[in-house]
């Protein structure tokens, strides 16, 4: 009978010493097996359910890993003056052979966590080995997950952090050890690996501010109508993305410059998992600037969901379901 993993249940393994760069290790697998056309995925159907709120269903297929279920994702910004998660989700694993449901899980953490490993996977391919200045534009849940998993990749002299909240500002600065910027401006400049993570759909990142030879990673904005890091910076940078198909249709990061005649669609030099399998270049010189733009995979929280499915299963860990 299936298994029912909380939240609770999936930190238990996620969160586990050196569980995090399994996941950056598993998620890199996913990227060049999915870029290898390994993986059986549709991009993701989402169904607008307000201004800025949408609710998707991600299905995908690792024939190869035996991996097959659906990720079924709300993500709702107006939530975090309500005190919950503006991203909620659940993820159904299926057993590949049978078609029989094998766990059903809570979503939210593995999309935190899965999202930040991916990142780091980027940081990993495409960052110089000496980038040792982290900016972090946002100050919530994926500020934190992401200095959490940077740091299992580099090793940062300087943390420098902005948010347009100065009291999440303050809380981030005291509870992680990071430098508050007085603007984002301020974070950036002189950075070598740039991470946005806010819910902005305006840009909040601009091309000016960024040095010569920095990895800028864009993780919000997923729809086409938003955006969260200006033209510029998306027409001088060699663009990466984890899938191409996606990103032509739901990122407005791409769409509207490609609308505004500042792109096409070959200044996509490559999709992450292409990298990582070495099936294309990544960066070409130690001056030029790198932007990975993540949308999120259905395979990834799949993968993730599978690693904490195996690792609950082993210690018994969740409720049996009945149905």
């Amino acid at each position: 009978m299936p298994r029912w993993l909380s939240e609770r249940n999936v930190r238990a393994v996620l969160d586990a010493p050196l569980a995090m760069p399994a996941l950056i290790d598993a998620m890199a697998e996913a990227l060049a097996r999915f870029s290898s056309g390994d993986i059986d995925q549709p991009v993701r159907t989402a169904i607008e359910i307000g201004p800025r709120c949408f609710f998707g269903v991600m299905p995908a297929f690792d024939a190869g890993r035996g991996i097959l279920g659906c990720k079924l994702v709300s993500v709702v910004p107006p939530n975090g003056a309500r005190g919950l998660p503006t991203h909620q989700a659940m993820i159904a694993l299926f057993d590949a052979e049978t078609g029989s449901l094998e766990a059903v899980l809570d979503g939210r953490y593995i999309t935190e966590a899965r999202t930040a490993a991916v990142s780091a996977v980027s940081v990993r391919q495409l960052a110089r080995p000496n980038a040792d200045v982290l900016a972090i534009l946002g100050s919530g849940v994926q500020a934190r997950s992401h200095l959490k998993a940077f740091r299992h990749v580099r090793q940062f002299r300087t943390v420098r952090a902005w948010s347009p909240t100065a009291e999440h500002l303050r809380r981030f600065a005291d509870e992680c050890g990071v430098e508050p910027a007085v603007s984002a401006e301020a974070a950036v400049r002189g950075a070598g690996v740039v991470v946005v993570a806010t819910d902005s759909v305006s840009p909040v990142l601009e091309s000016g501010w960024v040095a010569g030879g920095a990895h800028v990673v864009a993780i919000g904005a997923c729809r086409p109508s938003q955006r969260e890091i200006d033209a510029a910076l998306v027409a001088r940078a060699a663009l990466f993305v984890d899938s191409k198909t996606a990103a032509l249709v739901e990122s407005g990061d791409i769409v509207q410059p490609m609308a505004e005649g500042r792109i096409d669609a070959t200044h996509i030099r490559a999709e992450l998992g292409q990298v990582v399998a070495r099936t294309a270049p990544g960066r070409r010189s130690a001056e030029e600037v790198t932007l990975f733009k993540s949308l999120g995979l259905a395979i990834e929280d799949l993968a993730a969901a599978a690693l904490a499915w195996r690792g609950a299963s082993s210690s018994g860990d969740g409720t049996v379901l009945e149905f």
